[in-house]
């Protein structure tokens, strides 16, 4: 039975070649070809194999299937084949159809997802699938990586120990999703509702969103795409607002729903839309950035200790908020304690929340008695919306 499955999953999707060619989304030529050529265009990219060939026991399936999804899904919305391929991959792996997402990993592989990204991508279905399936998924994987000769295991991505997974799990649950869990979680037996909210924080945030190798907008993205598939709909709605948060925009998200769809089928798909839809209508549209230089005279006996606070706050600040779109600082030549930081923010909502963040809290208390001036110019660009490379 396993070989038979198999081998269904091959006459699917094809010979899978070596890896390592560039991903894109579809351009404005792709979009006006007919379906039928670019089904054959993605298919060939993605598999190495020819689409549509007739052959095979069920070939109307097979010509149907191919079409829709390679032809008409691959070109909605601004996914390039990346995040494509990833989505598709947590999807089956969500759904233990382990032996597509063998040959869609390897097809992962091919569109230019690293080893590192497509390992952390079935990661980040541990929180919502649990460890058994995640493991299975794990296994697959590992398999196509050792028939591409890929050494195993690969380098480590986690960034917290024993000390501190409490912390950072909490600066991001807090950034994502501020109240956590704790209302639902209220008056349980034995009160180990506690612990459940602690085992949120600490391993689904702790140990797994502050992991290398994905940022957090795909990771946030992943995580909607594998609700999505086991139709969880109370977790859906929130993780939408933790997805806008996190930089996706309404209308990535719905296309990462319609990724989707070949997969899982209409009925769970349009249950996903209609949440986005409803959530949507009652977001407001985003406001001008604030621009501002931030001029600092530094003790210059605490110079390198404000420093290393400076350097932190920056690299958690552009790690976890979208909304901090620049924070780059800069000190004078001939007198280093001078720091100028150029601070762009989405908007004014972006901001409240960024100075209220945990990491900006210990900046703001740890250098107070280190600056000796501060000076805040509001500023106006020159060009808006130019960004900056």
């Amino acid at each position: 039975m396993k070989k038979q499955l198999l081998a269904l999953a091959l006459v699917l999707s094809g010979f899978v070649p070596t890896f390592g060619q560039q991903a894109s989304t579809i351009s404005k030529s792709e979009k006006d070809m007919d379906r039928i050529e670019l089904c054959k265009k993605n298919y060939a990219t993605l598999f190495g194999g020819e689409a549509l060939t007739g052959q095979g026991t069920d070939p109307e399936m097979m010509d149907m299937l191919q079409k829709y999804i390679f032809g008409e899904v691959f070109r909605t919305g601004e996914l390039d084949l990346k995040t494509r391929e990833m989505i598709t991959c947590v999807t089956l792996a969500t759904m233990q159809t382990l032996p597509q997402l063998k040959v869609h990993a390897a097809a992962a592989l091919n569109v230019g997802v690293t080893p590192v990204e497509l390992r952390e991508a079935i990661y980040q279905c541990a929180p919502f699938i649990g460890f058994p399936k995640t493991l299975n998924a794990l296994s697959t994987v590992n398999d196509v990586f050792k028939e591409h000769g890929i050494p195993l295991p690969l380098e480590k991505q986690g960034t917290v120990n024993e000390e501190n997974r409490h912390e950072k799990g909490a600066e991001v649950q807090d950034f994502l999703y501020p109240g956590g869990i704790s209302k639902v979680m209220e008056g349980m037996p034995g009160d180990m509702g506690e612990d459940v909210e602690r085992f949120l924080t600490e391993f689904c945030f702790g140990d797994i969103y502050t992991r290398g190798g994905l940022d957090l907008k795909t990771r946030e993205l992943l995580g909607y795409c594998i609700l999505t598939t086991i139709e969880a709909e109370s977790q859906l709605r929130s993780h939408l607002l933790g997805n806008l948060k996190a930089g996706n925009s309404k209308e990535t998200v719905t296309a990462a729903v319609i990724q989707c769809m070949p997969y899982i089928g209409f009925p769970s798909a349009i249950k996903a839309l209609k949440i986005i839809k409803e959530v949507s209508q009652r977001q407001p549209e985003t406001k001008d950035n604030i621009v501002r230089l931030s001029k600092i005279t530094v003790d210059p006996a605490q110079l390198d200790a404000y420093n290393a606070f400076l350097k932190e706050e920056i690299e958690a600040s552009m790690r976890l908020e979208p909304g901090v779109l620049s924070l780059y600082a800069t000190s004078e030549k001939e007198h280093p304690n001078k720091v100028t930081i150029l601070e762009i923010y989405a908007d004014q909502e972006a901001y409240k929340s960024h100075i209220q963040t945990p990491h900006f809290q210990k900046y703001k208390q740890g250098t107070l008695k280190m600056v000796q001036e501060l000076e805040l110019v509001d500023s106006n660009p020159l060009i808006p919306g130019l960004k900056i490379k």
